[in-house]
């Protein structure tokens, strides 16, 4: 099999272009999609239920009556998780396990507590962290099941409190998934609406008579699910818009060949349009892993996708040393980053940009996505320069907590008046004055 894969030399003239070529992507937007999701957004806003039926049976190819005959009873979920065969469920509720731990200790760990302070004269300043009401995820359905998408998203929300968790999938010729069921019911999901497509996350963010309006819609979901989640924002709040997958290896030469072929191909059979970049000092690795892709890609049953996404955006580079490696990987801002390194923690210290890090040779990037435990739902498209991994955090707001004393207005208001005055608010100085003593 011939695998074109590009090899670049970071000490080559033109690098930074050709790098910049690499990772070039923009999410393009669909003309056709895009008047779709309007159609669809305002219809749902207008007609609720009607709209998410018509929808639904449309796109779905189903026959049900109402919204109302769509919410699967609990009863369900309980059946789905009962039936599943003992090893697939042992592993769900282990990874469902690992996920809540983790995501406890983040809880605690990441400021998620009120707090307050008391000033000498008396005024009380601090912050009230409180859950949303509600949150919606979006779990895809149809060719694929995603119950570790809903693990992911739904406990962090419910380790968070929150109080009510509604999920949406789609069921296209009534056909549901026992596993990703099974996994709602793990992960504390409250209600579970057989919808999808942009009528799911349309329902989720305006209310219809049936489905509740959320605070949140977190998820992955299609081109339709992204365009309006990204209208919807403002309404609702969301998790991010994420773009293809990625994968940075940074390898010093001391792990398998194999391993690191395999772990490149772990996310180039996502789609056609992930990313899969290997850095490494080592010219004769380079070479090495580049055989083992060659003598492992005719195993893999998703060969063509993968084959399309190392051709197009994967990339195998030659860095002048690790240290060099880790200033191209805060460039490159990865979504999942491999330090596959015999000292790992070293060069983990020299990263600043990355949506997760794997320590270590035996740290493949695809137990992060099942059952290590820290949130799989990462920034993408170098956003993880400023964004961060799904967690509890995303299902909190904090409100600000200001008790002034008699005492303290006095000060204050002398401070808040001057600084009105000059901004030419007379208003706002006059409020402050009226609660000080002797002025008025």
């Amino acid at each position: 099999m011939s695998i074109k894969i590009r090899k670049l030399d970071s000490s080559a003239d033109g690098f930074q272009k050709a790098l910049r070529a690499v990772l070039a992507f923009e999410a393009s937007e669909d003309e056709a999609i895009e008047r779709a999701v309007a159609q669809i957004l305002g219809d749902v806003k207008v007609r609720g239920d009607a709209a998410v039926l018509e929808y639904t049976n449309q796109f779905d190819r189903l026959k049900a009556d109402s919204v109302a005959s769509l919410e699967l009873p609990f009863s369900e979920m309980e059946a789905a998780l009962e039936n599943l065969e003992p090893k697939r469920r042992a592993a769900l509720e282990a990874a469902a396990a690992r996920v809540r731990g983790y995501h406890e200790k983040q809880r605690i760990e990441c400021g998620s507590h009120s707090w307050q302070y008391t000033e000498a004269d008396g005024t009380v300043l601090g912050q009230k962290v409180t859950p949303l009401d509600r949150a919606g995820i979006y779990v895809p359905g149809g060719k694929a099941a995603y119950p570790s998408s809903v693990l992911m998203n739904a406990i962090p929300a419910r380790v968070a409190g929150v109080k009510e968790i509604v999920m949406v999938v789609p069921t296209p010729d009534g056909v549901k998934n026992p596993l990703v069921l099974a996994a709602a019911l793990l992960g504390g999901v409250d209600r579970v609406f057989t919808i999808g497509g942009a009528q799911a996350v349309a329902a989720l963010a305006y209310g219809t008579q049936t489905v509740p309006a959320v605070d949140k819609i977190c998820g992955p979901g299609n081109a339709y699910v992204a365009s309006v989640k990204r209208r919807v924002f403002g309404t609702v709040g969301i998790d991010m818009i994420a773009g293809p997958s990625e994968i940075l290896v940074i390898c010093d030469a001391t792990t398998d060949p194999r391993w690191v072929a395999m772990d490149l191909f772990s996310q180039a059979e996502h789609d056609e349009l992930a990313q899969s970049i290997l850095l490494c000092p080592d010219d004769n690795f380079i070479q090495r892993v580049e055989d083992a892709i060659v003598e492992l890609l005719p195993s893999m049953p998703r060969r063509d996708v993968i084959l399309r996404s190392l051709k197009d955006r994967g990339a195998l580079i030659k860095v002048k040393d690790m240290a060099e490696a880790c200033t191209i990987a805060n460039d490159i801002a990865p979504e999942h980053l491999e330090i596959s390194a015999l000292d790992p923690h070293q060069w983990a210290a020299q990263i600043h940009n990355a949506g997760a890090m794997f320590l270590g040779r035996y740290t493949s990037e695809s137990l992060g996505d099942y059952c290590a435990g820290p949130n799989h739902v990462l920034p993408t498209s170098r956003t993880a320069r400023f964004s961060s991994p799904l967690g509890v955090y995303d299902f909190m707001k904090r409100s600000s907590v200001i008790e002034v004393s008699a005492d303290g207005a006095q000060t204050l208001g002398e401070i808040a008046a001057e600084l009105a005055y000059g901004e030419g608010l007379q208003a706002h100085a006059k409020s402050a004055e009226y609660r000080m003593k002797n002025v008025g």
